[in-house]
């Protein structure tokens, strides 16, 4: 039977100080980015009507001394905004009819007699990145190349008459998309000032030769931090894949040279030289300075994409690579148990600045390159992006919290001093720091735990609240300090409940053994972590006090959604009262459907034909005849990471054991719910959800769902521990 969004909230979303309408209608600013001389930044903001069901953007001038923000650009068909000086901007849209982009060059004083187009380019720009010097900006972008080299434009390439896709290696697909011919390139150009005005006479330079092998941003989630241009203009780094190795099977990438106006070809900076050089994946390649020496994070391991990002120095010749010696590069901060995701050089040369999990937030660290020592510059909250102003001392950031959604903030650095250059959207001005606690309990290793719990703003001592349970994705993530629209525990919290968010073994942010420790354990280590979360907090934190555990309910996605399914047929699962699985692991035997092999391979300590019982230790459909909680199943029809069958087929056992289920599916969403008005649906439907099967203090109770025939015995899952 086909069930309809559901159109009502009970009463306490209505009555809720928080709602997901407020989360998914506020403005999603981003990081901003500052001019030259650190006086004006420009960032965009969108945002969602329910109303008129549709999105509008802006372009915002930041006055960084004041906080003023002025809208630059109302138009949301702008694609990307960049500085050429201290006062002009430049900026691209693209043309719907014939799938070009224009470069504008704006002043912001926003006097239109000043606005011309420098250039037009045949095809989308993303990612795009500028260097402006004397009389010239350079740029690179990215974008698909056909097979031959040129730039791929979608809108003027020919449609074939059959539909059919060949294909006789791997991937065929890759996250939300099947495989096509054309592959990710970077283009690069140059504009010249002629008569007060930039002007570009040649077409974009393809920095990647024609069947070469290389692919650049590395896929599916590459981006402008894969590549980056030297001071003086004349190089480009940049990540690829190592051509001539099977992409489903391994992670390794390096890191790419090549001159800016692609005279020679791409040399590798770091191609392993034996089994002592690292041989993982390479990421966030960045020029010093002086253009003298390019920093980059390189994981150790090929076929382990959560292995730990150690930074390496590369110093370069006279000449950069290809026109002068260079060395091998170096790894600095080698004992630092800390596994890097962004890197940038600081002004003065003798420091890599670095963000990177730990122990529940996303700090901003800096790192002596001639020591190697690391030192925490911002350790609260969640820093998503940084830029240095002019002299180096102070910093613009992009931060959040687990009560404050994105905003970007001034941190000088000399006294640690946080300036605000934005206020929070009315809806979030509630909310506290205070909401949120972290707590520790003995783990499954016996050593310690972390976890958050998130109370409501309007929490009252001597009430009880009930539960949500969330266990996060990965499984090698966390949970942290951060706002999210998608899985947002103080969005429950304000619901009503409270929001327990534990980072279980798996978890990154606590050394890289924690990390390392679900190999081979997926049910395992994790599996125990959790269960004796809820019994420290049932038991010894006063959590006992104000937590209703006869009204909890669990909730996970992705790995989260495996450990659903798999709890659900094991004690914990007793302990919840309803349980929501989104896009998670029917059978872990499935795992050869997805299609970056090399995580099963390495999760499960091998292939399924080399180590079939590994996979079979930890499957969920082992003990799918001990399933008994309610429980809601959401899958995206795009998600070729865990494919729909998965969904589908927990459905389908929990339809025929008579288990009361529901089955949320998305024909247009991959493994994330990224729509709006899909978010909303997916929003209102958990939460009534989990409203149904559970009681607010001083309603009417419902039984908890029990199993009559005592399910398998705590004994069974420790003997195959």
């Amino acid at each position: 039977m086909l069930l309809r969004l559901t159109t009502a909230f009970l009463s306490v979303a209505a009555a809720a100080a928080l709602t997901p309408e407020d989360v998914l209608s506020a403005p999603r600013r981003s990081a901003a980015e500052a001019n030259s001389g650190g006086t004006l930044a420009v960032y965009s903001s969108s945002t969602y009507s329910f109303t008129e069901h549709k999105q509008s953007r802006s372009w915002n001038l930041l006055d960084l001394s004041t906080g003023a923000s002025s809208a630059l650009f109302p138009h949301s068909n702008l694609k990307t905004v960049s500085w050429v000086s201290d006062d002009s901007l430049l900026f691209t849209n693209v043309t719907a009819s014939d799938g070009t982009t224009s470069f504008w060059i704006a002043p912001t004083s926003q006097n239109e007699t000043g606005i011309y187009k420098a250039a037009t380019v045949d095809g989308p720009v993303s990612d795009l990145q500028l260097l402006p010097l004397k009389d010239t900006v350079h740029f690179v972008f990215s974008s698909l190349a056909s097979p031959n080299g040129t730039l791929y434009n979608p809108a003027k390439a020919h449609a074939p008459h059959a539909s059919g896709q060949v294909y006789e290696s791997l991937f065929v697909r890759h996250w939300d998309a099947y495989t096509t011919a054309e592959k990710s390139s970077l283009f690069s150009g140059t504009l010249s000032l002629t008569s007060s005005r930039y002007t570009s006479t040649s077409s974009p330079t393809n920095l990647l030769p024609p069947f070469s092998g290389l692919e650049s941003p590395v896929q599916p989630f590459g981006g402008a931090a894969d590549f980056s241009i030297s001071p003086d203009g004349r190089r480009v780094a940049f990540v690829s894949k190592t051509p001539g190795l099977n992409p489903a099977n391994n992670t390794q990438s390096l890191v790419y040279v090549v001159p800016l106006d692609g005279s020679r070809k791409p040399q590798p900076l770091n191609l392993p030289v034996g089994q002592g050089s690292p041989q993982g994946a390479s990421s966030a390649p960045v020029f010093s300075p002086d253009g003298r020496a390019i920093a980059f994070l390189q994981m150790a391991m090929n076929g382990y994409e959560a292995d730990r990002n150690q930074i390496y120095i590369s110093r370069q010749g006279p000449g950069g690579v290809g026109g002068g010696a260079s060395t091998a590069a170096i790894a600095i901060a080698g004992a630092w148990d800390v596994s890097p995701g962004t890197l940038q050089w600081h002004p003065d040369g003798k420091h890599v600045f670095a963000t990177a999990d730990s122990v529940g937030r996303h700090k901003l660290y800096r790192i002596s390159v001639s020591t190697g020592v690391a030192e925490e510059v911002w350790d609260r909250h969640s820093v998503s992006g940084f830029q240095f102003l002019s002299g180096g001392d102070k910093m613009l950031l992009h931060m959040s919290s687990l009560t404050a959604s994105p905003g970007n903030f001034i941190l000088d650095t000399s006294n640690k001093s946080m300036k605000a250059l934005q206020e929070q959207p009315e809806h979030e001005k509630h909310l506290n720091n205070g909401q949120v606690e972290d707590f520790w309990f003995a783990g499954a290793n016996g050593g310690k735990v972390h976890g958050f719990i998130v109370r409501p703003s309007a929490f009252e001592k001597g009430r009880k609240y009930r539960m949500a349970f969330f266990i996060h994705g990965g499984p090698q993530g966390a949970w942290l300090d951060s706002w999210s629209t998608r899985w947002n525990p103080v969005l429950f919290a304000e619901q009503g409940w409270i929001a327990i968010a534990v980072n279980p073994t798996g978890s990154t942010g606590y050394g890289q053994a924690f990390v390392d420790g679900i190999q081979g354990q997926w049910g395992g280590k994790p599996y125990i972590d959790l269960e004796l979360a809820v019994k420290y907090l049932q038991t010894e934190h006063e959590a006992r006090d104000y937590i209703d555990f006869d009204n909890a309910v669990a909730l996970g996605a992705s790995y989260g959604g495996y450990m659903i399914n798999y709890l659900q047929g094991l004690p914990l699962g007793r302990k919840f009262r309803a349980l929501v699985c989104h896009d998670g692991v029917f059978s872990t035997l499935n795992q050869y459907s997805s299609e970056e092999l090399y995580f099963p391979q390495h999760d499960f300590e091998g292939t399924l034909w080399s180590n079939r019982a590994g996979y079979e230790r930890w499957d969920p459909a082992r003990n799918i005849k001990h399933w008994k909680t309610p429980q809601m199943i959401i899958h995206g029809e795009r998600d070729y990471r865990l494919p729909v069958s998965e969904g589908l087929a927990a459905f389908n056992v929990l339809q025929e054991l008579g288990i009361p289920s529901r089955f949320l599916h998305f024909p247009d969403e991959n493994h994330w719910v990224l729509k709006p008005e899909n978010s909303l649906q997916w929003h209102t439907e958990v939460l009534e959800w989990i409203n149904r099967w559970t009681t607010k203090e001083g309603e009417d109770s419902n039984p908890p769902a029990q199993d009559k025939q005592e399910t398998v015995a705590q004994g069974q899952l420790s003997q195959e521990l």
